[in-house]
């Protein structure tokens, strides 16, 4: 696991560093350390990393201009902070786990086993954040519609017809959804809300009708648990 803290204060990175190495051991590839916001964001576009460590307050800048970044990354990310009362605007940005300051061993070792499992955020994500030409772009999740898995990325098609794409896997982003996205396809995510209806295509085919003529592929299996819920 390759991990990156962003942590201003010296004294407590250092404490991280050696936690995490503690806890993990030899899982732990690489930790890289960065104090400011402009490292830690220069680090993120220049290396691939599995796990940020984030303070919310580096020398006086705000962690959640890192944080939308994270949330458009193919890694999670855990907040360490002692501003509590941004826990709840923290997890809508699809964080695994917030870790309060002051933090021991077993809190943090609880907060690094949900990344290592690749666990599932304490409560489901209201944005998600892509990168557009340089930038972070915050996509509310009521608009959108469905995900297709698409290789190395995700398309994120939102109601208004646009499609962008996301570089964490359909697995990851699926953990972060609200309980209204259900996996019905192996390489589908929908919102259960749109469905219109089912259309049997033949050759044992189904597909779910999303209004407006979308229609995406339907498991047997989804068909099957569909049709009993009805």
């Amino acid at each position: 696991m390759r991990i990156l803290i962003a942590e201003d204060e010296r004294v407590t990175a250092r404490r991280l560093e050696r936690m995490v190495g503690e806890i993990l051991g030899d899982e732990a590839e690489s930790i890289a350390v960065k104090e400011s916001l402009s490292d830690a964001e220069e680090y993120l576009f220049e290396k691939p990393i599995d796990l940020l460590l984030l303070d919310l307050n580096l020398h006086g800048e705000d962690g959640y201009d890192l944080l939308k970044l994270a949330a458009a990354g193919s890694f999670q990310t855990i907040v360490v902070s002692a501003n509590a009362d941004r826990a709840v605007e923290a997890f809508q940005y699809g964080v695994l786990d917030f870790v309060p300051k002051p933090f021991d061993l077993d809190r943090l070792a609880r907060a690094l086993e949900r990344a290592n499992a690749k666990g599932q955020s304490q409560a489901p994500a209201k944005y998600l954040s892509v990168r557009k030409h340089g930038k972070v772009e915050l996509i509310p999740m009521e608009k959108v519609l469905y995900l297709q898995g698409a290789g190395d990325y995700v398309e994120i098609h939102l109601e208004d017809g646009r499609m962008e794409l996301h570089s964490k896997t359909l697995e990851t982003l699926g953990a972060l959804l609200p309980a209204h996205f259900e996996r019905i396809h192996k390489s589908y995510i929908a919102d259960m809300r749109a469905m219109r209806g089912i259309v049997l295509q033949g050759a044992g085919k189904y597909a779910m009708d999303l209004g407006k003529g979308r229609q995406v592929p339907l498991s047997r299996v989804k068909y099957k648990e569909l049709k009993e819920r009805a």
